[in-house]
């Protein structure tokens, strides 16, 4: 019995390490993407989603012209 409470005790800051490696690494990746998804949004105001009315109107509200399916 005191064989395995010395192989847990061994394993277990492994373990704590491995799962505080992987949570860092998710933010990093999760912050990664998102950075990259503000910049792609940042960089092509005209290429919107279709069906977004709000750039639309804040993209011809920048320009100083009122498209026609703005009221």
């Amino acid at each position: 019995m005191d064989t395995l409470g010395a192989v847990i005790a061994g394993l277990l800051p492994s373990i704590g390490v491995g799962v505080l490696f992987w949570f860092a690494m998710r933010k990093i990746m999760r912050a990664d993407r998102d950075e990259r998804q503000a910049v792609e949004r940042m960089g092509n105001p005209s290429e919107t989603a279709a069906g977004d009315s709000t750039a639309r109107a804040a993209d011809s509200a920048s320009d100083g012209v009122v498209s026609s399916d703005n009221p």
